[in-house]
């Protein structure tokens, strides 16, 4: 489907492709220039609007993957089989062509440095998205101080986002990958849904900050283990696609 060609209108904002990051064999991150764009909080997304040659239109929600920068914006893409937006995003938009976007969106499920106590972030999948514009942010800000946890859940390390900047060394976040089908050799943790003892030896509960993203499922099961645990309902954030 080719990109928008008119100019924006009612919110809607031209945004050039301007470069793409191959993140797994079916995700990947691509950056935009947005000009007079108004900057964004940690957690927030875009809507996408892509327009045929025959004026059918398509809409969809993609979270921002990196903290505001300019006129820069970056999303993370994970494409859907059958799709008929996300495949194109992913392989097909060419860099230097234009759609169209309308944001920043999303007031809930935001966290702006400096923090306040403990960051947890969980994340399933693709989930990691949002995550990652506050992990960066915090590494940004005097909050990387704080104690900070990136639980990451994938079914396999072929299907991690950011691998080598979660393992790049100097950073002071605690990153725990936990692999649901099967995992690279060396792993003592038996491949598996995350459970309570997952969860054990994290920042105890009280000022601790909690954000979890991924797929319904995965939300629903994480944050009821967190509630078990003793982490208060209204200090834990949830987002959740599908």
């Amino acid at each position: 489907m080719p990109p928008a060609g008119a100019p924006a209108r009612s919110g809607w904002q031209v945004a050039r492709l301007t470069a793409r990051d191959v993140q797994t064999a079916t995700g990947c991150t691509l950056r935009f220039e947005v000009r007079g764009w108004p900057g964004h909080r940690p957690g927030q997304h875009v809507d996408v609007r892509l327009t045929a040659d025959d004026g059918y239109q398509a809409v969809r929600s993609y979270s921002l993957a990196a903290p505001a920068d300019g006129d820069v914006i970056e999303l993370g893409v994970q494409e859907t089989a059958g799709g008929e937006v996300s495949p194109y995003l992913a392989e097909a938009l060419p860099v230097g062509a234009e759609v169209e976007v309308k944001g920043p969106l999303g007031g809930w499920f935001v966290w702006t440095p400096p923090g306040s106590g403990p960051l947890l972030l969980f994340g399933g999948g693709c989930g990691v998205v949002p995550l990652m514009a506050m992990l960066r942010a915090r590494r940004a800000a005097a909050a990387a101080q704080e104690p900070c946890v990136l639980v990451y859940c994938v079914r396999g390390p072929e299907e991690v986002w950011y691998a080598k900047d979660l393992a790049e060394p100097g950073h002071t976040e605690d990153v725990r990958i936990l692999y649901t089908r099967h995992a690279p050799p060396g792993q003592t943790r038996r491949p598996g849904r995350m459970t309570a003892h997952d969860v054990a030896g994290l920042p105890a509960p009280g000022a601790a900050r909690c954000y979890v993203c991924g797929p319904t499922g995965f939300v629903e099961h994480v944050a009821g283990l967190l509630q078990d645990t003793g982490y208060p309902r209204d200090r834990i954030r949830t987002e959740r696609f599908g």
